[in-house]
């Protein structure tokens, strides 16, 4: 149905035609953000476990009580923030440039609360893990502020396929700019060794990315700022209706009673889990699997750099590929390789260092490549509903909030099972390998982990299959716009 409407003039496209020397200012503005964000949040990512476990020493069940908290308080803030921000008559929170404006400074400082311990942290002192609470948290929700206004961004800017492929392409560049934070930092601080340089490092990153922020904050467009501000003008006839509690149930309701959402959201949850098992756990199992004599620290920093660069390369490398096979044959595709190559990587065993090597990396970087694409599929679920229920604006921040609800837990309940996981077979106390006598329970340790690094992406990929395999919105690039644009 939708396939069949033709297109007509809106500001949504002409937003992405302001071209100068070859550059889409707006979407130049709009992966600024991107970049900002990824130094920060590929740091955050990758270091905070390795931090409060092996530096901070958090005790097991102070970590497992952080995570559960972050669990509730991600799932909640997201859907929060998401509908604030779509129905709020406040301009810093309607308005998506506004919200990146003033949530980045914010956003900065919570970023650093992580690498400047409260005090010289004993084994297992209780204030490590209220220090990872409130890091958790306040990280976690300034994060979500100022990335849920941007998602919206996204949908919002245009409805062209061509157009969001010209916006993944500068996201992914300003992505691949952004993560090879996580190169640096390793080479700066010796993989967190030097820690006064870590710190320093983290001061230097938080005020580049502020100040990347605060440019998409001062030059972004998007023709719903304006919608919204007449909106604004006309509330008085609503009676403050907006934001009423069954508001806010009957359009959950509308989303979630969309098929593809769910099937979306089902493959989302594990992808989350995916990621943060790669993210959290890769520096751990390299140093327990790949031998200091085999592979280097240097080494090893460059690996866990291009774990977080290389996703970009191959989404830009992509391109062709997403516009004449769209994102779902891709992101399916996906799938089979990642489970194809734990199986073999299973097969060959933990013995093959180089080979083991490369598979970290290599899933690392599939995961992370084809969780990039995922805001196509969320802004052509955001179209569907627009067009379903002719909403006058999109729900995107609602809908990208609702979509947190359900897939964030996954990034606590990723590191709260693997730590448990590796506890029962003494990893907490087999942390340090150089000081470990009894090589017995060494060996089952690394045996664990390997179990681990090959078995979770191979049922992990098949249950996502499960999951996308009926998802219907496959033609989209196909499609220049979906709907009528008024």
């Amino acid at each position: 149905m939708r396939s069949r409407l033709r297109q007509s003039p809106s500001p949504a496209s002409d937003s992405m035609r302001q071209v100068m020397f070859g550059i889409h200012h707006n979407a130049l503005a709009y992966a600024m953000t991107t970049l900002g964000a990824g130094m920060m949040n590929s740091i955050f990512s990758f270091y905070y476990v390795k931090l409060f476990l092996n530096k901070y020493k958090i005790s097991e069940g102070a970590f497992h009580q952080s995570q559960v908290v972050y669990m509730i308080w991600n799932a909640v803030n997201d859907p929060l923030f998401g509908y604030i921000q779509d129905n709020s008559r406040v301009p810093c929170f309607s308005k998506r440039r506004l919200s990146i404006l003033y949530g980045a400074p914010f956003y900065a400082l919570t970023f650093l609360l992580a690498w400047f311990p409260w005090r010289s942290y004993e084994a297992g002192d209780w204030l490590s893990g209220v220090h990872l609470i409130v890091t958790l948290c306040a990280f976690d929700g300034m994060l979500t502020f100022v990335l849920l206004a941007q998602c919206a961004l996204f949908a919002e800017i245009s409805t062209h396929h061509e157009n969001r492929l010209t916006l993944i392409k500068y996201n992914q560049v300003a992505s691949l700019i952004g993560s090879s934070s996580v190169l640096f930092c390793g080479l700066v601080s010796e993989n967190m060794d030097n820690f006064a340089n870590f710190q320093s490092f983290a001061v230097v990153v938080a005020l580049l990315a502020c100040t990347c922020m605060l440019y998409t904050g001062f030059q972004s467009t998007s023709p719903y700022d304006c919608l919204a501000s007449k909106a604004t003008n006309k509330a008085g006839q609503r009676d403050g209706a907006a934001l009423s509690l069954s508001s806010v149930f009957c359009m959950t309701k509308q989303i979630l009673t969309q098929k593809d959402f769910v099937l979306f959201v089902s493959m989302n949850f594990f992808q989350v889990f995916l990621l943060a098992f790669c993210n959290n756990f890769t520096m751990i199992f390299a140093e327990h699997l790949i031998p200091q004599n085999v592979l280097p620290s240097f080494v090893k920093s460059i690996m866990y750099g291009a774990g977080f660069i290389c996703p970009q390369l191959l989404v830009l490398s992509s391109q062709n590929l997403l516009r004449t096979l769209g994102y779902y044959r891709v992101i399916l595709f996906t799938f089979y390789v990642e489970a194809g190559a734990a199986v073999v990587m299973f097969i060959l065993g933990p013995q093959h260092y180089y080979i083991l090597a490369l598979f970290l990396t290599g899933n690392m970087v599939l995961i992370q490549a084809s969780f990039s694409l995922f805001n196509l599929p969320l802004a052509d679920i955001i179209d569907a509903d627009l067009y379903k229920h002719k909403r006058s604006t999109p729900l995107s921040s609602m809908v990208f909030g609702t979509n947190a609800l359900f897939t964030k837990p996954a990034q606590s309940l990723a590191p709260m099972v693997v730590v448990s996981i590796l506890n029962q077979v003494g990893y907490e106390k087999l942390k340090d390998i150089a000081a470990v006598s009894d090589k017995g329970s060494l060996q089952e340790l690394h045996d664990v982990m390997f179990y681990l690094v090959c078995l979770v992406p191979v049922c992990v990929a098949a249950l996502q299959i499960l999951a996308w395999t009926p998802y219907s919105i496959r033609e989209s690039h196909t499609v220049d716009a979906k709907y009528i644009e008024t």
